[in-house]
């Protein structure tokens, strides 16, 4: 078997992602021999958000608006194809922190803004999916060792709001997780019908069917009660009892909300729907969502409140902590400076895992073990501009992070990830494991 197995050819080029917006493509070859001949290659896509934590690790766009109104991405395929390429080259491929660190010497600055954090991530992912096709290995063992049996519990966004769709709602997904699932298999059966039943309902209702960017249905809808309400009856009419089968999970995506000069969250739906401005303080919004948590078997809220509020968010994780997860995305943003901080702060209890947020795989899985250590969870996340490349699957086995965020099952950049996740299942057989993560929370009656 291998000891060392040296990178021999990097190539990267632009591609489209789900909103047909450029993205890169990395392709790194492994092994002796002469390259194309000997090699193994291994491929990977970056995914690219809609709603980023000014925190994140920066991505870079070349900015000319001839091209693809200013979102391609040659500048970060040609890094890749020189300096990155330069870096790594005769490097061991089977040594990913080692590799992880020569891109970040190559970029050297906090948050990538010098070669870009997407050009980082494509070849980071691409070198290990090279490194475990040269072993024979699949990708989710690579990663995570013989140990890594763990089935993700699906988080599937079905109805979209925010800056995912140009409707109504204000809060930007509403998803289910089928806690009451014996397997993978069974929780995504489950939560497809649910999906299809509510697509229904919507029908019968003459409410809008169209799809936001992750693929849940985004009809223009009064408020977040109004929406829970339409779950809970799709949840019915497809057989399954709320709490008991199937829970419900928020992502606010508070930062889109904050006015940040006048200290408040806008509602700009709620108040076009209701023909009166709705504001909320932080504390009033904290108090809305203990509201909703009583009403509706509601398990976890991501980032409830802005980016900043570390307050707000000791205040949130004291009045909702020990019921629900509460998820930092834009608070965390993968980073774990940003994560001890949160943890010294003991502020929320989960982390929201997005690679791109951060630029390298070896970064993300330092996220995911100081978050375990520390008694958080983890959510590995998809981004609403997405690619069909499945690696976040395999990623969330690898974790045993026990949840996976991908969207809704209607699109193949979504569906990918699901399948992914089924043909993994089906390979691990009866070692796989799956339990809801929620052992320690309790479910609102």
């Amino acid at each position: 078997m291998y000891r060392y197995l040296p990178i021999r050819r990097v190539h990267a080029r632009q591609v489209l992602d789900s909103r047909g917006n450029p993205t890169v493509e990395v392709e790194v070859t492994v092994g002796e021999g002469i390259v194309g001949i000997n090699g193994t290659t291994g491929r990977a896509m970056v995914p690219s958000g809609a709603s980023t934590g000014r925190f994140e690790a920066m991505e870079l766009r070349d900015g000319n608006k001839k091209e693809y109104v200013g979102l391609g991405v040659e500048k970060a395929v040609s890094n890749v194809n020189t300096k990155l390429a330069d870096a790594i080259l005769g490097e061991n491929a089977l040594d990913q922190n080692a590799i992880d660190f020569l891109l970040l010497e190559a970029d050297g600055t906090e948050n990538k803004s010098n070669i870009g954090a997407n050009a980082m991530l494509g070849v980071s992912m691409a070198v290990a999916r090279a490194a475990a096709a040269a072993l024979k290995l699949p990708l989710f063992q690579y990663i995570g060792g013989i140990h890594a049996k763990r089935m993700p519990v699906p988080m599937m966004n079905i109805l979209n709001g925010g800056v995912h769709a140009d409707n109504t709602v204000d809060l930007q997904e509403f998803m289910i997780m089928p806690v009451g699932a014996e397997s993978f298999r069974e929780g995504l059966r489950m939560c497809v019908e649910v999906y299809q039943f509510l697509k229904i309902i919507l029908k019968q209702e003459k409410l809008s069917t169209a799809v936001g960017d992750e693929g849940g249905f985004a009809p223009d809808l009064p408020d977040p009660q109004a929406v829970l309400s339409l779950i809970i009856r799709a949840v019915e009419r497809a057989g399954y009892r709320p709490k008991e089968d199937i829970c419900i999970a928020i992502d606010a995506a508070a930062s889109e909300l904050y006015d940040k000069e006048k200290d408040v969250y806008r509602f700009p739906g709620e108040s076009q729907m209701k023909g009166e401005t709705i504001l909320r303080t932080g504390k009033e919004l904290v108090g809305y969502y203990k509201e909703l948590v009583d009403a509706f078997p509601i398990i976890s809220i991501e980032d409830g409140l802005h980016e900043d509020d570390w307050d707000g968010w000791k205040h949130m994780t004291q009045e909702l902590g020990e019921r629900i997860q509460l998820v930092g995305d834009d608070l965390f943003v993968t980073n774990i400076k940003r994560l001890s901080c949160g943890i010294k702060l003991q502020v929320g209890n989960a982390i929201l895992v997005k690679v791109n947020q951060i630029g390298t795989l070896s970064e993300a899985l330092d996220a995911v073990e100081m978050a375990h250590k520390a008694g958080y969870k983890a959510v590995i996340s998809h981004r609403s501009g997405e690619t069909e490349d499945p690696f976040i699957a395999d990623l969330a086995v690898a974790t045993g992070a026990g949840q996976i965020k991908t969207g809704a099952p209607c699109r193949s950049d979504r569906n990918a990830k699901y399948n992914q996740l089924l043909r993994i299942e089906d390979q691990l057989g009866k070692m796989a494991c799956y339990d809801h993560p929620f052992i320690n929370v309790e479910v609102p009656k």
